[in-house]
């Protein structure tokens, strides 16, 4: 396994990541909803002990995606890091094998283009699933297995997931190749979805969000104003017709 997991070969984490002119900011907060100590960040941070931040409980990114590694170093589980805010662990992760968080890099998004090919086999060999500019909840759906043990990040950048509907452990792929699943931090060849990582240059609305549940039927606009205060639970019949006279009967 590589030193430093989810950062391609050809590509080292820097201090100033990103498209021209990107800039880059984040804030960590010691607990939840934003309490407690806080430390801003505008490039990688490799641990965050040093900046006298043993815990961190939120965080709003206010510029640029970024991700997070469970150990110094940028080791362990990963965390992708759109913009936005993020009030408690399970806003950013629903993997919650530990709560440590103790490095931070910001990601490279090359362009708003997206293409990223996945291979069944170490060193691109094996069946191929080539995706361009689109989100894919499910790689069974689309006629893939979930054992993925190569991939090319051909443009832009994507985040991957151990089960679908983007759950589990966070893989990230930024711009290049990787040969083998240590090199994205994995530790078994297993990917069920894989989504495209936002940025606010291209997308306005800058991070990947869940589709909202569907509308809640809506009240009656018009109800009775004076609905019956007292009603009769038991009315009365109406009453029998009357018997014909004997005249009209003798007629």
């Amino acid at each position: 396994m590589s030193d430093q997991q989810g950062v391609p070969d050809q590509q080292v984490a820097g201090k100033s990541q990103g498209g021209a002119g990107a800039v880059y900011k984040v804030s960590l907060f010691e607990f939840e909803n934003f309490c407690g100590k806080k430390v801003e960040l505008s490039a990688e941070c490799k641990d965050l002990i040093e900046k006298n931040l043993e815990k961190v409980g939120s965080i709003i990114v206010e510029s640029c995606p970024w991700v997070a590694f469970e150990q110094k170093g940028f080791l362990g589980e990963q965390f992708v890091l759109e913009k936005g805010e993020y009030p408690r662990w399970s806003s950013w992760t629903n993997s919650q094998k530990s709560y440590c968080l103790l490095s931070m890099r910001p990601l490279k998004v090359d362009s708003a283009e997206h293409k990223l090919h996945l291979f069944e086999n170490c060193s691109f060999a094996g069946r191929k699933m080539e995706i361009v500019d689109d989100d894919i909840p499910s790689l069974w759906v689309h006629g893939f297995q979930d054992r993925v043990a190569s991939a090319k990040a051909v443009n832009g950048t994507w985040v991957g997931y151990m089960y679908p509907g983007y759950r589990g452990h966070q893989f990230v792929f930024e711009h290049g190749e990787y040969k083998h699943w240590n090199d994205w931090g994995a530790t078994e060849p297993q990917l069920q979805s894989v989504r495209r990582v936002r940025d606010m240059q291209w997308h306005k609305r800058g991070c990947f969000t869940v589709p909202d549940p569907a509308p809640k039927p809506k009240p009656n606009p018009n109800p009775n104003p004076n609905p019956n205060p007292n009603p009769n639970p038991n009315p009365s019949p109406a009453p029998a017709p009357a018997a014909p006279s004997a005249t009209a009967a003798s007629s």
